[in-house]
């Protein structure tokens, strides 16, 4: 693993791009309100009646004070006096209570925000093409966007927060607009520094954290390797753990370095511009005191004046920093936005075909390339051959010939970077997505071991039948994982995988026939096995494709093995080197041209002898 290059970069967002930022919201609240309109509508209404809470306990509280006055010089009636005091005491009850309700409100629609974006997600991902989860600019940008569904809760909070405070603005600022302007100019002049400051700390922040992407990443997967049920067995044989836990540290540490300078920075200048603040607030107090001491406004006024602008100074402070903040998470939604922004090159034709119900002429191949993303080799190259209705065809070559790249292609995981590939006549990309890739069976080498129940493991060749337990179960007996399941205690029924509780681990050739099940879910007409049975024993790997080659008697299919006694039973064996088609023929033919295949042929028959 590299050494880490953790960013740093101090370039700053322009007032402008913050402002461009901000057009993120109206799409971040059509999700808000997509996620739950009864609850968006419920704390909109609770923030503007919470927003008048402020200014009502500050005047019932002048209109106390100038009242117990009253009352010292007058011994007047205290009834009217009480009724205030319960009057104020009901609204700091309804205050607290509606405050709760806002939190409990938008705690609930912000679990239910990061639900509903983490499926559009999955969703989107769905659709995205193969090739691109091979990249890792593209995976960078779907980190940042699973960040998201949980980080913009905030957001709503703060920017519903923001909405909040400016109309308790208006109500102070009118009664201190009353009484003399100029405070609210004095109030705005402390309070810019402090603003400007945050926000040139945000922008810092945003860099830094969005410049770690792919380190971060990288620590994660770190994180995962040293306390996982998949790694442990390696871990503890090579005895890496020393190694995994020096890369995290030296990759933690330098995050931790990075945020440390820029936390220190920010406190020691927040430090000063709240000192410009508290001066611009006590000057505004001592002229309303001196105003109060020459008899301009009531000791009641006195209270609510100094009370409106200590809370005006507040909320502005507040108002401004959220600003900030609320920009600073506008930005972040542009990387959320992004991703959805990514569209998938695979994609369904205008008009498209139905798969064949029988196939008439079977795939051809013409000239066929293919280059991954972002590389210069090609993985395949003008591959030109006829996949016959009902044919065997076995690919030979050794690892990273293009193998495992030619069947993605026939089953449109990729499109052709050059060539086309034919089905009856027709190119491949005219016929329906989904209907292709039902009719197109594929176990890769690297089938996921699902941490399911076995039924459940054999389903997801066809999750759409997977209460159909007769045909899973006539898929197990197809693959020979029937036996198994008779020997678990659960039956089709058992939890397999360590990850939870009661759960059997299987070895890797009981895995592969649990895998090679799911071929058998779908009435494919093409089936193609990449290399599943590399677990199992010579033997057990004959039995299980002499029984494939039984099941698929009438439909084609491709075999990918590096066991020759395996490719022999093919009705024809491809040759692949370095990506090209450079032999094609049945075992006998290619024995005697003595290519290629002849020489793996004995290469593998000398390890016999």
């Amino acid at each position: 693993m590299a050494r880490p290059q953790v960013n740093t970069n101090t370039e700053t967002l322009t007032f402008k791009e913050r402002l461009q930022a901000l057009r993120n919201l109206p799409a971040f609240f059509k999700l808000v309100w997509q996620t739950s309109p009864l609850m968006t509508v419920v704390s909109l209404v609770l923030r503007i009646v919470r927003s008048a809470m402020p200014v009502t306990l500050l005047y019932i509280g002048k209109l106390i004070i100038d009242g117990v006055i009253l009352i010292r010089h007058t011994h007047g009636d205290t009834h009217y006096l009480w009724q205030l005091v319960g009057i104020e005491f009901a609204l700091a009850i309804f205050t607290d209570a509606l405050s709760r309700a806002i939190t409990l409100i938008e705690s609930l629609l912000g679990d239910r925000f990061g639900n509903y974006t983490s499926v559009r997600i999955m969703n989107h991902a769905a659709t995205l093409d193969l090739d691109q989860f091979e990249d890792s600019v593209f995976y960078d940008k779907l980190e940042r966007a699973r960040q998201q569904t949980t980080g913009r809760t905030i957001l709503l909070s703060q920017i519903m927060s923001q909405l909040q405070d400016i109309i308790t603005m208006v109500f102070l600022a009118t009664g201190l607009m009353a009484f003399n302007p100029w405070l609210i100019i004095l109030l705005f002049f402390a309070i810019i520094p402090a603003f400007l400051g945050e926000s040139y700390f945000n922008d810092r922040n945003y860099l830094l954290t969005r410049g770690q992407t792919p380190e971060r990443r990288e620590l994660d997967y770190i994180r995962y390797l040293g306390a996982s049920d998949q790694t442990a067995k390696e871990i503890k044989t090579f005895d890496l753990s020393d190694f995994i836990i020096a890369r995290f540290k030296q990759l933690s540490d330098s995050f931790y370095k990075a945020s440390k300078r820029l936390a220190i920075q920010r406190s020691l200048w927040g430090t000063f511009f709240a000192m410009l603040g508290s001066i611009g607030y006590y000057a505004a107090y001592v002229f309303i005191i001196i105003s109060t001491v020459q008899g301009k406004v009531t000791v009641g006024e006195l209270a609510f004046l100094a009370g409106s602008f200590r809370q005006l100074r507040s909320l502005l402070e507040g108002i401004l920093t959220r600003f900030s903040a609320v920009s600073q998470g506008a930005i972040y939604l542009r990387d959320f936005f992004e991703f959805f922004d990514i569209k998938p090159k695979i994609v369904q034709s205008a008009n498209p075909l139905p798969f064949p119900k029988v196939i008439q002429q079977g795939f051809v191949f013409e000239d066929v390339g293919f280059r991954y993303l972002n590389s210069e080799r090609w993985a395949n190259r003008h591959i030109s051959f006829t996949l016959f209705p009902g044919e065997k065809l076995a690919l030979v070559g050794e690892n990273g010939a293009g193998k495992t790249t030619l069947v993605k292609l026939l089953s449109r995981l990729y499109d052709p970077t050059e060539g086309r590939i034919l089905l009856d006549g027709i190119d491949l990309r005219e016929y329906d997505l989904i209907d292709l890739r039902l009719n197109v069976g594929v176990i890769f080498q690297d089938y996921l071991r699902y941490q399911m129940t076995f039924a459940q493991n054999i389903a997801v060749g066809n999750i759409n039948q997977i209460a159909n337990r007769e045909l899973i179960e006539r898929s197990a007996k197809q693959s020979l994982a029937d036996v198994l399941a008779a020997k678990l205690p659960g039956g089709y029924d058992q939890q397999l995988g360590k990850r939870f509780a009661d759960g059997v681990e299987l070895s890797g050739g009981e895995w592969q026939k649990v895998a090679l099940a799911r071929a058998y879910m779908r009435d494919a007409q093409l089936l193609i096995l990449d290399e599943p049975t590399s677990a199992l024993d010579a033997r057990a790997e004959y039995q299980v494709f002499q029984r494939f080659a039984e099941l698929t008697k009438d439909r084609s299919a491709i075999l990918i093995s590096h066991r020759f006694s395996t490719v022999r039973m093919a009705d024809r064996i491809l040759v692949l080197e370095k990506g090209e088609l450079k032999e094609i023929g049945n075992h006998e033919e290619l024995l005697a041209k003595g290519g290629i295949y002849a020489e793996l042929f004995e290469l593998q028959a000398q390890g016999y002898k």
